[in-house]
């Protein structure tokens, strides 16, 4: 699990070179099914329901925060061909993955290669900033077929932002609080802040999904993230990036 001082944190570097165009589809981790988590079943048949229940609710957790907070590097800028472009948004469409996001005009798009992901794509503004919108791809097995296998949206959210928060320690860590949270139309959307001491907020809007490939079913988590200062400039333009995001 990445460190807390590099949550949700994007590099860009500046040389940039073509991905492989298997990335999509061959990256990534093993496919994450109940099976893994039955194993301590045998050990005590009589607490064989408890002890699964248990597993299974801890490694639904561990796979959707590995997920949220692993931080990846982005090398590889995409070709134009992918985007259809309007008067202040492009929306881009992934053929391989089917999803399509609108972005801003001027930003740059980027795709990565798998760090514990099926595949991770990136956009951030051509000029120097942390500010950026990322989708996540990660496997898992057939039998999560839909986001409640994650708990309901509330749980789901204190969850996630409850594994974030450090400020307890001493001294203090990261500082995260939970703003808001629903579910829409397939979809988990989640706001929060994170504040590490000594730096600035950071705004994190989320939303997640799940679809099948065909073969299994994937988690698809879209997040836009901005400092305080940056709020105004680009702000409006991350929430409706993450808003935008349609399977197609």
């Amino acid at each position: 699990m990445a460190s807390v001082s590099s949550l949700h944190s994007i590099s860009t570097p500046s040389r940039f070179s073509k991905p492989s165009p298997s990335l999509a589809a061959t990256g990534g981790i093993p496919c994450l099914n109940k099976q893994s988590v039955r194993c301590c079943a045998g050990h005590d048949s009589d607490r064989a329901p408890e002890l699964q229940a248990k597993w299974g609710s801890r490694k639904r957790r561990e796979v959707v925060l590995h997920t949220l907070l692993t931080s990846c590097s982005i090398p590889a800028v995409l070709s134009s061909d992918a985007f259809a472009v309007t008067e202040d948004l492009k929306v881009y469409t992934d053929e391989v993955n089917k999803f399509k996001i609108s972005i801003p005009n001027d930003w740059q798009v980027g795709a990565g290669q798998p760090n514990g992901f099926k595949s991770i794509t990136a956009f951030y503004p051509e000029e120097t900033s942390t500010s950026n919108v990322s989708v996540v791809i990660t496997g898992l097995g057939p039998d999560f077929t839909r986001l409640e296998s994650f708990g309901k949206v509330d749980e789901f959210a204190e969850t996630l932002v409850s594994g974030l928060d450090r400020s307890w320690q001493r001294p203090p860590g990261v500082t995260a609080k939970l703003i808001d949270c629903k579910s829409s139309k397939g979809f988990y959307y989640i706001e929060y802040s994170l504040k590490n001491p000594g730096e600035s907020k950071k705004h994190i809007y989320s939303a997640i999904g799940m679809a099948s490939n065909g073969w299994y079913n994937r988690l698809y988590t879209v997040t836009g993230q901005f400092v305080e200062e940056e709020s105004e400039k680009f702000g409006s333009d991350i929430q409706k990036a993450v808003a935008s995001f349609r399977f197609t």
